[in-house]
């Protein structure tokens, strides 16, 4: 018996240690976001600069400017390997080229009444001015603007005087003709997502609520991924619940790293400083920065916006911001592209909803009004339905 109470004794007290190292273990695993790779503890800015197979994150240590509130940062680049964490499995987004054949298409089974209600107008035997009236009024309802929609009436008018006999084959290049010079092809729609000689590109994602900037973030990252670029995210939206979470689940889809704060109402600015810092110790290519959806009429919320540049370009120059707007807005959103130019300097615009919709006109309005380029367009929910903007196949879509 008294060989076998030491042995007793000594399984209790293994247990108890056990026992206590539990609550701390479960604490620690709070902080560690189930993404695949991580980084250095040593590194001062998020935990780490070195991709390793098999250390957790630690929380992130704080070097932006003075001034500047950082909050609790960390990096969401975590083994899938860590035992009870759930995972997401990598995927492999499709390349830019089967977007845009699947976009096309998509386009084309829209219900737009742009280009082919101008198709039914000008066929019309007798074109009189009350079917130029019904033309002006469709180009008007599909949002074009005032200004486009005289330019197009005249053109056309001048184009069916000297055509005379119009076959639907002829209305319909005509149009083509016409609508391509509108939309135009001559602007500069390439993405700016090149890396520098030793800085990685800077791209600044803007817009108002509830237009799909996230989504729209993640999307993009899925198009730079298949073109083989290295990617890392910035979750400055943090003042919508989830935002960040949701972005870093995007991330992971495509095995690319987000930078968040655990803290909520973090400063903005402090975020997206830290997740170019990172970038730029990581060597990535592209750093994507996701921003709060501001209202366009809240001056305190766009002035942040500013702040947020300001402080980003303390390390490398923005070279794109992209403005997201919701097809479906209208006019609205030619508002609000206004504004936003005004705060920051926008660089082009991403489209979505443009699928199931009449308002395709404000493509042409907005870089009309702007001088900015629509540069990328969202035909639907799914994970690859962004691609870039094309105006030949659009117009030749909303023709078909």
């Amino acid at each position: 018996m008294n060989d076998i109470l030491p042995i007793i004794l000594s399984i209790v007290a293994a247990l108890a240690v056990i026992g206590g190292l539990i609550p701390v273990l479960l604490k620690t695993r709070k902080n560690i976001t189930q993404y695949p790779g991580t980084r250095d503890a040593n590194d001062p800015v998020t935990g780490g600069g070195t991709l390793l197979e098999d250390a957790p994150v630690v929380p992130a240590e704080c070097n932006a400017p003075a001034g500047v509130d950082l909050g609790d940062l960390e990096v969401t680049d975590v083994p899938d390997d860590v035992a009870g964490l759930e995972t997401i499995q990598v995927e492999t987004p499709l390349p830019v080229a089967g977007r845009l054949t699947r976009l096309r298409e998509r386009l084309v089974r829209s219900n737009n009444i742009l280009g082919k209600g101008l198709l039914a107008l000008l066929s019309s035997d007798t074109i009189d001015e009350n079917v130029w009236d019904e033309v002006e009024e469709t180009l008007l309802l599909a949002d074009l603007g005032t200004e486009p929609t005289m330019q197009l009436v005249d053109a056309l008018r001048e184009r069916v005087k000297v055509l005379g006999t119009r076959t639907p084959e002829q209305v319909k290049a005509l149009l083509r003709e016409e609508l391509i010079k509108l939309v135009d092809p001559t602007m500069d729609r390439a993405l700016r997502t090149d890396r520098h000689a030793d800085k990685p590109a800077i791209v600044l994602v803007v817009g108002v609520n509830g237009v799909g900037k996230t989504t729209t973030v993640g999307k993009l990252a899925r198009v730079l991924v298949a073109e083989d670029k290295d990617v890392l995210l910035g979750a400055a939206d943090t003042f919508r619940a989830a935002a960040a979470e949701q972005l870093a689940t995007w991330g992971q889809r495509v095995g690319v790293p987000t930078v968040k704060s655990d803290v909520d109402g973090a400063d903005p600015a402090s975020v997206a400083y830290e997740a170019v810092k990172a970038g730029i110790e990581q060597e990535v290519d592209v750093v994507m920065i996701d921003t709060a959806g501001r209202l366009q009429n809240k001056t305190g919320l766009m002035d942040e916006l500013g702040k947020v540049k300001r402080v980003i370009e303390k390390l490398a120059d923005v070279d794109e911001v992209l403005l997201v707007l919701d097809a479906t807005t209208g006019q609205n959103g030619l508002n609000q592209a206004r504004v936003f130019s005004e705060v920051v300097n926008i660089t082009g615009i991403v489209l979505t909803k443009l699928d199931g919709t009449a308002k395709g006109g404000i493509v042409v309005a907005i870089q009309k009004s702007l001088g900015v380029p629509v540069k990328l367009i969202g035909l639907g929910e799914g994970a690859d339905d962004l691609a870039p903007f094309e105006v030949e196949s659009f117009v030749d879509a909303l023709l078909n």
